[in-house]
């Protein structure tokens, strides 16, 4: 992959080397201001392309539909519900294969760009089992069963997405495979969209009226998202992802997002009015959506929130590759509720979704927003709201080339980028990945407990690694699911490579409560385990900048 020429003498390898993680975060986050990650124009080319191709796909497998899938007469077909059927059984496909979310250079992948459906293809490779103690599903390794639950499930949406009409023979299989794939490897369930695309796919098996569970769906994602965004975390969210944006040439826009960059990059004012409009889109969207029954204003006011919810999201380029499902949800918008004004909600008439439906849309949202270390986040529909699990890993020395006993897909993402960037290339972006994380709130609980980390070892002789790009390495899927990076893949990693006490260290954070003011963090050593634990609030967050380490006082 070409990359632009850098010239800042700062991230001379050697140079880079000697410094400490104050020195080195704050000019990483200097550098994230003023471009961003800086990916040269190709990646972006590359993800124009394969939102591109996504679309082709759901034209195609609509044109195997008698009447459907003609692009010059889209007009005519596109509200049909074989086409929006076949819209997300495509999109589960895609996901669960490794090619939408999370896939490609914005999402952490350069070479190879997609991996998790070799990794779930090839037995030995690790799984994320919910037993791991349990009899022929439980493990900590990928076994045959594993693998042709995998390739059931894909084989029954590929079955689908050819019939030229969906069945309940052809949704019959697809439901039921993939709670027995969720028994064996949770990665699968959660890579396949369960809270979104899956839940789609059963409304369209049970449901008296299936457009009227979709409805129930797609207005609890909007409502959830909206949710996630009721904690002080958010307003850091959006000047961080907005500064990544390649089309942001202007620096004194970029400037403006901030407070006082470089020596402050706590969200402006700016920055937060941009936040309480993100968070009022999310709620206004499902909460005026939820009355229409006709043709008229209040459904155009919808959909324009809508639009400029997703069409904000889809303009500022993210990284984790969200296109695909940003799309997915403005068709799902117009679909369901311009296609299909007249449906009412009211007519699920099905008693075994409406139990499925409170549990998925009611009962697990509020239980992993008031207990998030239960909950995935995605489960839970927080989406993008700066407040998830997350870890920081430090390999000490060359201990990291331990992870070379398991058998990946792909190696860590430093190492990818070294493979295919020149090595002053590969080391801003991977200095602006840390910068991206740690500008977030809850990133900066890392320099917070970096002493009770590494003691009295000099940083300088760590390798601090994302620990969603260890996940995402080590089960070939991750999409910022804290969870798969925490203790247990720690347990699971000393397990098959025997690290020594200090080699390897963690730090876990997980997530805000509904109704909480910390984040509960914990220091952890591979070999002899917890080290120490505390709350971090996030009012006292607020204060740090991203450099500072341990209890030191914000400084300006």
């Amino acid at each position: 992959m070409s990359a632009p020429e850098t010239t800042d003498p700062v991230f001379d390898p050697e140079t880079w080397a000697r410094m400490g993680f104050s020195e080195r975060v704050r000019l990483a986050c200097r550098e994230y201001v003023g471009s961003g990650v800086g990916y040269p124009p190709a990646v972006y080319l590359f993800h124009g392309a394969k939102l591109g191709l996504f679309v082709l796909g759901w034209l195609f497998f609509c044109w195997l539909s008698p009447g459907l899938g003609n692009p010059l007469e889209i007009q005519s077909w596109i509200f049909e519900g074989t086409a929006f059927q076949k819209a997300f059984l495509w999109a589960s496909l895609v996901e669960v294969t490794g090619f939408g979310c999370t896939s490609g250079p914005l999402g952490g992948h350069f070479s190879p760009m997609f991996t998790a459906y070799w990794h779930f293809l090839r037995p030995g490779t690790a799984k994320a089992a919910p037993f791991p103690k349990a009899p022929i599903i439980g493990g900590t390794k990928r076994t045959w069963l594993d693998v042709a639950l995998y390739v059931g499930y894909v084989a029954a949406l590929v079955r689908a997405l050819i019939a030229p009409e969906i069945e309940v023979t052809h949704l019959v299989p697809i439901v039921a495979l993939l709670p027995l794939c969720a028994l064996c490897d949770k990665t699968i369930v959660l890579a396949a969209r369960v809270e979104h695309h899956y839940a789609m796919i059963v409304c369209f098996l049970l449901a008296g009226d299936w457009i009227a569970g979709a409805k129930w769906v797609q207005l609890a994602i909007w409502f959830w998202a909206g949710v996630s965004k009721l904690t002080v975390a958010f307003p850091y969210v959006v000047p961080i992802m907005t500064a990544n944006n390649p089309a942001l040439r202007s620096q004194f826009v970029r400037r403006r997002l901030f407070v006082s960059p470089p020596d402050d990059v706590s969200p402006s004012r700016l920055a937060h009015v941009m936040a309480h409009a993100g968070g009022f889109l999310e709620f206004a969207a499902p909460l005026t959506l939820v009355f229409v029954t006709a043709d008229g204003p209040l459904l155009y006011l919808g959909l324009f929130w809508v639009v400029m919810l997703h069409g904000f999201i889809l303009s500022n380029v993210p990284l984790a590759a969200v296109f695909e499902w940003n799309v997915l949800s403005i068709y799902a918008g117009f679909f369901l509720f311009m296609g299909h004004p007249e449906v009412s909600l009211f007519a699920v008439d099905s008693t075994p979704l409406t139990i499925y439906l409170l549990i998925a849309l009611l009962a697990l949202p509020i239980a992993g927003n008031v207990w998030p270390s239960r909950v995935s986040f995605l489960v839970s529909m927080r989406y993008y709201a700066g407040n998830w699990a997350w870890n920081a890993w430090l390999f000490r020395g060359d201990s990291v080339r331990k992870l070379d006993h398991f058998k990946r897909a792909a190696p860590l993402s430093r190492e990818q980028m070294i493979e295919t960037m020149p090595p002053e290339v590969a080391l801003r972006t991977d200095a602006a990945l840390m910068a991206f994380r740690t500008m977030h709130l809850q990133g900066r609980v890392c320099g917070l407990v970096l002493p009770q980390t590494i003691g009295d070892v000099p940083f300088q002789e760590y390798t601090w690694t994302d620990g969603e790009n260890v996940a995402s390495s080590l089960f070939g899927w991750a999409f910022g699911e804290g969870h798969l990076a925490d203790e247990r893949l720690l347990a699971l990693v000393q397990e098959h490579c025997h690290f020594e006490p200090g080699e390897l260290r963690a730090i876990c954070v997980e997530a805000q409560p509904l109704f909480g003011s910390s984040l509960h963090w914990r220091v952890v050593d591979a070999a002899t385990g917890r080290i120490d634990e505390g709350h971090a609030e996030l009012s006292d967050l607020a204060r740090r900048d991203p450099w500072q380490v341990g209890d030191a006082p914000k400084t300006i």
